[in-house]
């Protein structure tokens, strides 16, 4: 790039090259020409690989989008920006050869502050909690801004704690979203380790136990949610783990570095990718499940066969069309009375949302907290976003409350800007992503029900795309080793509902 590329070679289409060490890509849309760096700041996915959308880029993993124009992270996972390269046309080559200078917070007129808050209180450390203070301060937001955690640890990479970390192939200086110094840095006010005991809407207060008081004038409830807990016999025995936080991760880790044997109680996302990430770490792992098929709720029988044969030929036993009854010490004993001996047990039978603040402080609620197309409350100036927020989707017609990790730091962003009173809908297409071992699940849209699914390609293959339909309408879309197909599906679903 630096030689000069013919201008001819740039068409709508992505290019590859480099500058000194580093991979640069050049894109020319219109008669704009624009080179940024060349992997996602998320996990280092290859933006060669992703797609083009309008003056953005997304990248072909998980979906976080970039401006071309000055390469700011729009949209999550990614939270960081990509380089911007320094165009040059002379005669009929292009070059690139220096960066641009990193772009600071956003200029704000006097009529933008005017209506901002006089301060910005977040309930909740997780996903969406920290993409709204990082979004509040990208916007150059300057006011006093507090995020109140239970967790005892800052918002981590919680996708990951079932996934690469739990497997022993991702070290703990990967997991932090942020690293140590970003809060002061920010002049964020991050107070782990305590929780919310009441909300005030009218007096515009929340109180901590111990009775601290913090005041806002707009307030984000980003308080996720809390594993279901299993109600049997001898359930409160020291073998028994949730996965939540990179704590329980870390309990799980220290125990299965001298067990033998696990038991994974759920057939969920989450519980079969605990049960790779043991199997990675040699333990012998037995998954209980009611469900005749893992994930057959979600994905449906076929992919949910792939599932469980893909799991089996790694070596988990499955025992579906089954529950635990009782967990005495090493042994789990089954409804049908089979035992399983166990040195650790693993719950992953869901979730539930967390509102029993919105519930006292009578938001409107209804299986979640009930937004609006901005992700309101039932009380102005009060927001919600992330696992305990219902929201009206555009795309499928009705309201939803999904605990996606995307979603909810989409959501963040989105509520983040609407606290500024910029009154952007949130329209996002909710999108995850499942690690099985070598194989990825990603899942586009949202289908609660459908009558008719088509698959394209063979799921045995490990090269698929998977649609569900209901009347005849795409609702969603998941794909094996197919990014492009789960990219494109996105945007088609993106303009359904607009």
């Amino acid at each position: 790039m630096t030689q000069g590329i013919p201008t001819h070679e740039l068409t709508d289409r992505i290019l590859q090259g480099q500058v000194g060490d580093e991979q640069v890509l050049i894109v020319k849309r219109d008669s704009e020409i624009f080179a940024i760096g060349a992997h996602c700041t998320h996990y280092h996915g290859p933006l060669a690989e992703g797609l083009l959308v309008g003056d953005t880029i997304r990248c072909p993993w998980h979906h976080a989008c970039f401006s071309l124009r000055t390469g700011e992270a729009i949209r999550a996972p990614a939270l960081d920006p990509v380089t911007c390269w320094k165009v040059e046309q002379k005669g009929d080559l292009v070059f690139v050869r220096d960066k641009l200078p990193a772009a600071g917070p956003k200029s704000v007129s006097s009529e933008s502050r005017r209506i901002w808050p006089e301060s910005v209180v977040i309930v909740g450390g997780g996903a969406a909690g920290l993409a709204a203070a990082d979004i509040l301060r990208r916007e150059g937001y300057d006011r006093p801004l507090v995020m109140l955690s239970a967790d005892g640890a800052p918002p981590c990479d919680r996708p990951n704690l079932s996934k690469d970390y739990l497997a022993g192939k991702a070290s703990e200086d990967w997991i932090p979203l942020r690293p140590p110094d970003y809060y002061s840095s920010q002049d964020i006010e991050l107070v782990l380790n305590t929780r919310v005991s009441s909300l005030d809407v009218r007096a515009r207060d929340v109180t901590v136990e111990g009775g601290r008081t913090y005041s806002f004038g707009a307030l984000l409830i980003a308080t996720g949610a809390e594993p279901v807990h299993l109600t049997v016999p001898g359930a409160d025995d020291s073998h028994l783990f949730y996965l939540r936080t990179i704590a329980d991760s870390d309990a799980i880790i220290a125990r299965g570095s001298s067990a033998k044997r696990a038991v994974v109680v759920g057939a969920s996302f989450i519980g079969l990718e605990v049960a790779a990430s043991l199997r990675a770490r040699g333990l012998d792992v037995d998954v209980v499940a009611p469900e005749s098929r893992p994930m057959e709720r979600v994905l449906g029988s076929e992919v949910g066969r792939f599932v469980q044969d893909l799991h089996e030929s790694n070596g988990v036993k499955f025992h579906l069309g089954r529950t635990v009854t009782r967990v005495d010490g090493g042994r789990v004993t089954l409804s049908d009375q089979t035992i399983l001996d166990a040195e650790m047990v693993v719950v992953g039978i869901g979730v539930r949302p967390r509102l029993a603040l919105a519930e006292q402080a009578q938001l409107a609620i209804d299986r979640g907290i009930v937004v609006n197309d901005y992700l309101e409350t039932s009380v102005s100036g009060v927001f919600a976003a992330g696992d305990v927020a219902r929201w009206p989707d555009p795309h499928s017609g009705e309201r939803i409350r999904v605990e996606h990790w995307v979603v909810a730091e989409r959501q963040g962003q989105t509520a983040a800007r609407n606290i500024l009173g910029r009154r952007e809908k949130f329209d996002a297409v909710p999108f995850f992503w499942s690690q099985h071992y070598d194989v990825v699940i990603n899942y586009v849209g949202h289908a609660e029900s459908w009558d008719a699914i088509e698959i394209d390609g063979r799921l045995e293959d490990h090269d698929c795309t998977v649609i569900y339909r209901r009347g005849g309408r795409k609702l969603a879309v998941a794909t094996v080793f197919r990014d492009r197909d789960s990219l494109e599906a996105e945007v088609e679903i993106e303009q359904t509902g607009q």
